[in-house]
């Protein structure tokens, strides 16, 4: 979910929101409010300006599409707010469970490849396991498969100790060489609507310096104010961007740009990519790595989370999650299971799949504190690492789901929930603890 521009300078430059909505505007009223004296406050606050904010608060005071929560000093202090449920109303049920794996996360028989996709809606949070399987049975090539995503400064002046990861990406290309060899670098071309923001020859010159590489093609995609492509601009961007990177480094691996998250709408909308690309150009889009986000938000026209696919402006079939669904594993678990059937029904289950961007981007003031964020990385960590499937994972991989995953992120001022270090002064969180305590099980 990052907005960053797109430079080919490996460090980020960080793009500011657009735009605030009714309920941003009214939020910030409110924490101002918090911060004064309150006798002080109400007594130079006319009547008028009380009206005019109480239609605020009443029409718009819920998360928009663009939620900025402003990081405050100690981001992992929760703010009291009012409760979660006046932001984001309980929508009925409409949508079954799929079978997911079981907590011991071996392996595990699934329903019919073809069956339709499903997703579950529940009024309530499932509450994060107290105690949780050991880590075991993980591949030896472990910790190349834990990724992080770099959202401010960059990689070497973070201070890893024994946990560095495996490998990262900062939303851009990199035209020069890593000075990180041990941390594989990950290269992203972002788009918009359907173009590429660099230029033909700086993508051909990193392709030329980094043989081999991850490509991601886009970011997101499917929203609006991250790579905002219709499938028709998508499907012309990635077979053109394809053909300039493989005639540049005939080695390199190409994954199509991770849709934000597994739901029927976000499945229609990556059907239509595949549909189009074999229509037009008579072959199965050339996949070599699969790609999903795997976060849990609204899809609703004007509402908070990730709003409609474009060129899906119509379309009645949007998964209305709740803000206390954010942080459900079984909802991850159920995305990763839907797409590898996907997968397996099209032809792609020997392929790679990666999760390249996820984690928690709610503030902690509504109802995500380090505790509670801790414990999803953990548990996703763990299920990522550990989940078979006979029937639909990966044969190459002794049928794992997953083969690498990215969390979301080292550190940002924009969604620093998760940040496994504090910006800008790069101290270490409770997060990173989580982080570091998994990596030295998992040895």
């Amino acid at each position: 979910m990052i907005r960053s521009t797109v430079t080919d300078r490996p460090h980020v430059e960080r793009q500011r929101p657009m735009h605030q909505t009714t309920g941003q505007t009214a939020r910030r009223l409110l924490c101002n409010m918090r911060r004064s004296k309150p006798a002080n406050r109400r007594s130079r606050l006319p009547g008028a300006a009380l009206i005019l904010l109480l239609i605020l608060l009443l029409g718009g005071c819920r998360p928009g599409p663009l939620l900025t929560p402003a990081p405050t000093a100690e981001p992992l202090v929760p703010t009291s707010l009012p409760p979660v449920a006046f932001f984001a109303p309980t929508p009925k049920p409409t949508l079954a469970p799929p079978a997911t794996p079981t907590a011991a996360l071996a392996v595990v028989d699934t329903p019919t490849i073809g069956a339709p996709l499903t997703l579950t809606i529940s009024p309530t949070t499932a509450a994060p396991s107290a105690t949780r399987a050991p880590v075991q049975q993980l591949s030896s090539d472990w910790r190349q498969r834990i990724g992080v995503g770099v959202a401010n400064g960059v990689l070497e002046q973070i201070a890893w100790g024994d946990a560095r990861p495996g490998w990262y990406l900062d939303w851009k290309i990199h035209v020069t060489p890593e000075r990180t060899s041990d941390i594989e670098f990950v290269q992203m071309v972002r788009l918009q609507q359907g173009e590429a923001r660099n230029t033909p020859e700086n993508i051909r010159r990193a392709a030329e310096t980094h043989p081999g590489a991850l490509w991601l093609i886009g970011n997101e995609p499917d929203v609006a104010w991250q790579d905002n492509s219709t499938p028709e601009q998508y499907v012309r961007a990635y077979h053109d961007l394809y053909q300039t990177i493989k005639t540049a480094d005939a080695t390199a691996r190409l994954a199509i740009g991770g849709i934000s998250q597994v739901t029927p709408l976000r499945m229609r909308y990556l059907q239509r990519i595949w549909d189009l690309y074999r229509a037009q150009y008579a072959a199965d889009m050339p996949v070599d790595v699969w790609n999903i986000h795997t976060f849990v938000l609204r899809e609703e026209k004007d509402s908070w989370g990730v709003g409609l696919p474009p060129g899906f402006d119509d379309a009645a079939d949007g998964t209305l999650w709740n803000i206390e669904d954010h942080n459900r594993i079984d909802l991850l678990q159920q995305e990763v299971i839907a797409f590898r059937r996907w997968m397996a029904a099209h032809g792609q289950r020997q392929k790679p799949l990666i999760v390249s961007e996820y984690g928690i981007l709610m503030p902690a003031d509504y109802g995500f504190p380090p505790e509670i964020v801790a414990a999803y990385l953990t548990d996703s960590f763990t299920y990522f690492a550990t989940a078979r499937d006979a029937h639909i994972g990966n044969t190459d991989d002794d049928n794992r789901l997953v083969q690498r995953w990215c969390w979301y992120s080292t550190a940002d001022d924009v969604y620093p929930t998760g940040n496994l270090f504090a910006w800008p002064s790069l101290n270490p969180t409770a997060i990173f603890r989580a982080y570091t305590a998994f990596m030295r099980a998992a040895r």
